[in-house]
C-alpha cells in the first residue's frame, strides 16, 4: 500500500531556527497485511508542539526524548480511526491515539500501544484529545496541582508565560479554577492578550513586545506573585521570578525562548536572578507530566467535565494537510498561532 509520509529532511543545528524545509513529504509503501495485535489505522489529526524542536537535535538534551532520524519518518501525539484490527481489544471504526505517531497517511502499529478514545467525553472535537484533554491538557493541570501549591481562599496571584499558547491559555483558566484569585497573562500581540482576558477569563494580559513589561507586572500584581507558569524561560521569566513573593512556586513547564539555544535543561538562571530564587525560598523543579501517569485517567475526566460544563474554553490553530506540517512546525516556533498547534491529515 503506498502512503504519503513526513520525514527529518535536515537538522536546523543546535542553535538554528527551525524551518519548514526541515522536513520533507515522501511517498512510501506499507503492508497489504497485518499481523496478530496488529491495527491499520488511517491518520485523522496529529500534534505539533514546541518540545519537538529538542528531537530535531541529534542528541535532545533529554533522557527521555528519542532524536528524530534524518529521512525517518516523524512522530507524535497523533489520532487515527482503525480501519482493519488484529488486536483483541480494537475494532474497525474505533478511534485511537498515541503519543508516538507516526507523521504518515496510513500507518500499521501495535494495537497494545493504542488508546482507545470516547469522542462523546469532548462532544465530539476529536483534535481535544492532543490538547486540553490530552498531554497539553495534563500538563497543565498536573503542573499546577503537583507544583504550584495552589490554594483556595489564599489570594494567590499567577502569571502565565507563552499565555496564548496550547498549555499557558490553558493554564491560567486551570489556575483560576483551583483556586488562584488573580491570574495574569503574558503574550506576543495586542490581539493574544485580547483574547486571553475576554475569551479565557484571564483578570489581565500584558503584550511583552509593548511597553516595560516589570512596570506593567508591577501594577498587575501589586501584592506580588505566588504562582508563575513559566512556559518561556529568558529575559521574561527573569523579571516575573523578580516580583515573586517569599515561598512562592514556579511550575517549569517549558523554556520556548531557550530551544534553539545550546544549553542544558532546565537553562540555570542568570546569577542575580537565581540569588532572588534562593533567598526568597522559591520553588523551581523540573516538571514531567510522564512521571504523573498513574493521574491521567481521573485528570482528563476532569479536564472533559471542565470542557463540556463551558469552564474551559480551547483554541486550536488547525492547518489542512500533511504537506504542510513542516510549515505548521515553523509557525508555531514563531509564536504565530493562538493555543494547540494541529494538523488535519483527514477527517
Amino acid at each position: 500500500m503506498i502512503v504519503q509520509r513526513v520525514v527529518l529532511n535536515s537538522r536546523p543545528g543546535k542553535n538554528g531556527v527551525p524551518v519548514a524545509e526541515n522536513f520533507r513529504l515522501e511517498q512510501s509503501t506499507i503492508s497489504d497485511t497485518i499481523q496478530a495485535g496488529q491495527v491499520r489505522v488511517r491518520t485523522m489529526y496529529l500534534s505539533v508542539d514546541p518540545y519537538m524542536r529538542c528531537r530535531m537535535n541529534e542528541d535532545t538534551g533529554s533522557d527521555y526524548l528519542v532524536p528524530w532520524q534524518l529521512s525517518e519518518v516523524a512522530d507524535g501525539g497523533g489520532i487515527g480511526v482503525v480501519e482493519e484490527s488484529k488486536h483483541d481489544n480494537l475494532a474497525k471504526g474505533d478511534f485511537v491515539t498515541s503519543f508516538n505517531w507516526p507523521w504518515q497517511t496510513v500507518a500499521i502499529l501495535d494495537g497494545s500501544l493504542l488508546q482507545k478514545l470516547v469522542p462523546q467525553l469532548v462532544h465530539g472535537r476529536l483534535s481535544y484529545f492532543l490538547g486540553a484533554a490530552g498531554i497539553t491538557g495534563l500538563t497543565a493541570l498536573l503542573g499546577i496541582k503537583e507544583k504550584g501549591h495552589v490554594t483556595v481562599g489564599a489570594n494567590q496571584t499567577m502569571v502565565v508565560s507563552g499565555a496564548a499558547g496550547a498549555c499557558g491559555s490553558l493554564a491560567g483558566q486551570i489556575g483560576r479554577l483551583e483556586g488562584c484569585s488573580r491570574v495574569v497573562g503574558i503574550a506576543g500581540t495586542d490581539e493574544k492578550c485580547s483574547i486571553l482576558v475576554k475569551e479565557m477569563g484571564f483578570d489581565a494580559a500584558i503584550n511583552y513586545k509593548k511597553g516595560d513589561v516589570a512596570e506593567q507586572l508591577r501594577e498587575l500584581c501589586p501584592g506580588g506573585v505566588d504562582v508563575y507558569f513559566d512556559n518561556v524561560g529568558g529575559d521574561i521569566s527573569d523579571t516575573v521570578i523578580s516580583q515573586m513573593n517569599q515561598n512562592s512556586h514556579i511550575i517549569l513547564c517549558g523554556q520556548i525562548s531557550q530551544y534553539n539555544k545550546d544549553v542544558p535543561y532546565p537553562p540555570p538562571l542568570p546569577p542575580d536572578i537565581e540569588k532572588i530564587r534562593k533567598e526568597r525560598n522559591i520553588t523551581r523543579e523540573r516538571f514531567l507530566v510522564l512521571n504523573y501517569m498513574d493521574k491521567q485517567e481521573a485528570s482528563v475526566l476532569q479536564l472533559c467535565q471542565w470542557i463540556q460544563e463551558g469552564k474551559l474554553k480551547v483554541r486550536e490553530t488547525v492547518v489542512e494537510g500533511l504537506a504542510n506540517v513542516g510549515a505548521a512546525f515553523q509557525s508555531m516556533m514563531n509564536g504565530g498561532n493562538i493555543g494547540k498547534q494541529i494538523v488535519s491529515v483527514s477527517k
